[in-house]
Formats: C-alpha cells, structure tokens, sequence
C-alpha cells in the first residue's frame, strides 16, 4: 500500500521545480480514493496503465520547465580550436537546454507525444509557441551546421540520433498544420541524421552492448520505426539487415547480469525490442526459445532495479531501466498476447515504483525521466 499511496501521489502532483531549485510541494486531490483502485488494478496486472489529461499536464510540465534552461549543460564537446567555445544555446539554438542536447531532443518529443495525444492540455498554447520558436528553420540549420564540424562526426551517435528521429516520427504522424512546419523545418537535421545511421551502420562490426546511450539495439528500434512510418524502405532493410546480423544468433542472454551500476537500458531487453520488430512471428518464436525461454513462462518475475540516492546523476539512470524495461515487455506482450501477455504484470509493477520519482530535489531526474516515463506508457496500450 505504501507503494501504491506513493503512486498516488506522484501520478496527481508531479511536477518540476522551478529555477529557484526548490521542489513543488506535494498535495492530496479528491481523486485519490479512484486513483487507488485504478493502481491497485495496475499493479496486480488487471489492466494497462492509463494516462489521463491530469497526468499529461503533469508530465508537459517537465520539459516546460527544463527546455529553454541553458545551465546547467553538458555539451559532451570536441574542440578543434578556441575559436569553436560557445554558449550552449549559440552552438545548439534547438536543442540547448534539459542539461545536453539528447535530453532536449527527448523534450521536445515529450511536448509533441503529449499534444497529440491531448490537444487539450492546459498549457497547449504555451507548447505550441515554444516548440515553435525551437524548431524554427533557422535554428535547425544551426544545428545541422554544428553537426558538420570537422570533430563532430560522432557527435550523439547513436543515442541523440536515434531519438532526433523519433521526435520527427512524432511529427510525421500528427495531423497538425503545426506539425508539417516543424516537419519541414527539421527535415535537413532528420535527413542529415539518417544519412549518419546509413554511413555507420554498414561499419559497426560488432554491436555495442551496454546499459547507456551508446546501446546498437536500442537505436536500431527507434530508427526503424521512423523508417517505417516514414515508408524509408531502404533504410528500414538495412535496419533489418544490420539487427540480423547482430543479434540473430545470440542464445541464452544472461539476463542475471543486469543491471550494472548505471544503466538506464536493459542490453537484453533491447535486442527483444528490435528483433520483435524484424522478424517474422515464426521466425521471433524460435529466437526467443534460444535467447531468453525463460519469458514464456508464467511464473516469470524480475526485481525492480533500485536506486540508493536520485541526487546522483549517474545513479537515477536505474529509474530509467525501469521504464525501459517496462516499455519492452509492454511492446513484446502487445505484439504476442497469446504467448507474453502476463509480461505486462511485471512491467506495470517497473512503472509503479519509478514513477513517483520522476521529479525529486535534485535536477538529475527531471530534465529526461518524464520521456522514459511516457514512451512506457504509450508502449502500454494495445496498438490499434
């Protein structure tokens, strides 16, 4: 119960701190007495996790607070010379602030998932005029500019890549007047982008299997899905081809192992995510049965990853894995309900315990956390 009152509590109040660095005090609503049989039912695996306008307000909130914030920045930059110094928001006009440039990204996705789904957010004016004034067509050949540097040829691969083009799958699907500007307007960056993936990709001879942002997997399934939604057949085949090539003969993931101290992705969950994508449900079948059989079973269970101290930036990456994970199982027992459906038990009891602690005193969480929190969330419901 305690966990659930915690739930609670987050799901009706969460929101982010102002600049004062001061975190927002926490009050009970009326709705606390439903919200309680709604979570009691989430957390025993009755029924998906829904978000409701309140929610969405709440979590519109995070990115509001952190995208037009320039400190503090992690700008994870190459310097040729001194002549290259800048401020954060001269070098990257769009995507300065939320702490460094792929947690911006993710921001900004964040507003356009939530708009879309919820044309009537409180603050949708507010939205609409900021991601405006973000993704303007100057401010996007800025940063494509600043990916051409001489230095930067790996600037962001593959983490910001993969969600650049998420936020302009998000986009491509919103039928939205708005939504075609900032689609043309962030075009060359998304084609620049693409043109990355396909020049790396084809170079990469073995994938990277860790926890963190550099995770193969990981960007292979956010990319896929922009170039099938987008109808890239080319780059969606050589997405395909590529996760063969990685993934197809691993057998026996050694599941035990994770997490490690910080990660914010699961190295088996994420091969999962992409090769559910690729193969054919026979084809998937007969690959799990050697990856990880242990899934199938009913009785499958696995602890929540725990986080000892959210003021470490490093260590609130862990409330990250939960979503992931969470997003993983959901995506897996959506696409084959007959076979993984009772997954969704144990990724709604991931979601319950990270999600009180999308914000806390400290900036760490909140500038990416609520992205994680949502995309596990949309993975949630059954696709239509």
């Amino acid at each position: 119960m305690k966990r659930i009152i915690l739930l609670l509590t987050a799901i009706a109040m969460v929101n982010c701190k102002g600049n004062d660095n001061e975190p927002q005090q926490v009050m009970e609503t009326k709705e606390d007495s439903t919200l309680i049989e709604e979570a009691t039912s989430v957390l025993e695996g009755q029924k998906p996790v829904q978000l409701s306008l309140e929610q969405a307000n709440k979590l519109a909130q995070l990115p509001l607070d952190c995208i037009n914030v320039e400190y503090p920045n992690k700008l994870n930059q190459t310097l040729a010379n001194s002549s290259e110094i800048g401020e954060p928001k001269e070098l990257h006009p769009a995507f300065y602030g939320c702490f460094d440039w792929h947690s911006s990204v993710h921001g900004h996705w964040t507003l356009v998932s939530l708009l879309k789904g919820f044309p009537e957010l409180k603050k949708e004016q507010e939205i609409r005029e900021k991601l405006q004034a973000s993704l303007s067509a100057e401010n996007i050949q800025a940063e494509v500019q600043y990916f051409q540097n001489a230095e930067e040829g790996s600037y962001e691969r593959t983490y910001g890549w993969a969600w650049l083009l998420k936020l302009a799958e998000e986009l491509h699907t919103w039928d939205d007047p708005l939504a075609r500007e900032l689609e043309q307007n962030l075009q060359p960056l998304t084609d620049l982008i693409t043109t990355k993936f396909k020049e790396f990709l084809p170079k990469l001879v073995y994938p990277i299997r860790v926890g963190e942002h550099t995770n193969t997997a990981f960007a292979l399934s956010l990319a896929y899905d922009y170039a099938k939604a987008t109808q890239k057949e080319d780059f969606q085949k050589l997405i395909e081809k590529r996760a063969r090539d990685f993934y197809l003969n691993d057998d026996n993931c050694p599941l035990a192992w994770e997490p490690s101290g910080f990660d914010f992705l699961s190295p088996c969950f994420s091969e999962i995510d992409i090769m559910r994508r690729v193969l054919p449900e026979n084809a998937f079948r007969l690959w799990m049965e050697d990856f990880m059989p242990q899934l199938k079973t009913k009785e499958f269970a696995l602890e929540v990853a725990e986080v000892s101290d959210r003021t470490d930036g490093k260590l609130v990456h862990l409330d990250g894995l939960n979503f992931s994970r969470a997003w993983v199982l959901h995506g897996l027992a959506n696409q084959y309900p007959k076979r993984y459906s009772h997954l969704k038990t144990v990724a709604n009891q991931h979601i319950s315990y990270s999600f009180p602690n999308l914000v806390g005193d400290t900036y760490e969480g909140g500038h990416w956390l609520g992205s994680f929190a949502l995309y596990a969330l949309q993975e949630s419901r059954p696709k239509q």
